[in-house]
């Protein structure tokens, strides 16, 4: 399980559209494993997650809130090839990329996992509950805390009070961490 068989990856449609596998970054021993959905165009065009306006955001919230950099934390996707569009994947494309996650959760030694939207909350929690239900309380699983927030796009297009929330849900992992 490793990048380089992923780049070879052809499990789902997604493999004929990608630039590039946005495998993963940062450093396997973090204390915080950040996981979103899936790659965007700055992030298939530059190999790496969160690496556009969403990613600006996070980092600079993680940063004000848990006093840590990017370089603290493993970010990852659920999904490692941009859909077309940038539209939610497919149950298909989550499923045929579940081993690849799997794969990087076995190298994790952190233990806090902070999910940033719907699909990387359900992902990880396998709940079938609404953002609004999710956001903000620790589920435990498979030894993992799981934190789920709002994706950063969505901050980005609603403004301040999904920001604020994500505040909320950032001081949670806070407490987690300390």
């Amino acid at each position: 399980m490793n990048i380089q068989s992923a780049n070879e990856c052809t499990r789902c449609a997604l493999s004929q559209t990608r630039t590039t596998v946005v495998f993963g970054s940062g450093t396997l021993d973090a204390r915080l494993i950040v996981i979103g959905e899936a790659p965007g165009k700055n992030e298939d065009e530059g190999g790496a997650p969160f690496i556009g306006r969403s990613g600006q955001l996070l980092f600079s919230l993680i940063a004000e809130e848990l006093m840590m950099s990017r370089e603290d934390c493993y970010v990852t996707n659920v999904v490692k090839c941009r859909p077309p569009d940038n539209r939610t994947p497919l149950a298909l494309e989550i499923a045929a990329c579940a081993p690849w996650l799997e794969g990087q959760r076995a190298m994790w030694s952190g233990k806090v996992v902070l999910t940033l939207g719907l699909t990387a909350a359900r992902a990880m929690t396998r709940s079938k509950a609404p953002m609004k239900s999710l956001h903000g309380i620790p589920v435990v699983r498979d030894q993992l805390t799981i934190v789920p927030t709002y994706h950063p796009a969505a901050a980005l297009r609603q403004g301040p009070s999904v920001v604020a929330v994500m505040r909320a849900d950032l001081a949670v992992v806070r407490g987690l961490l300390s």
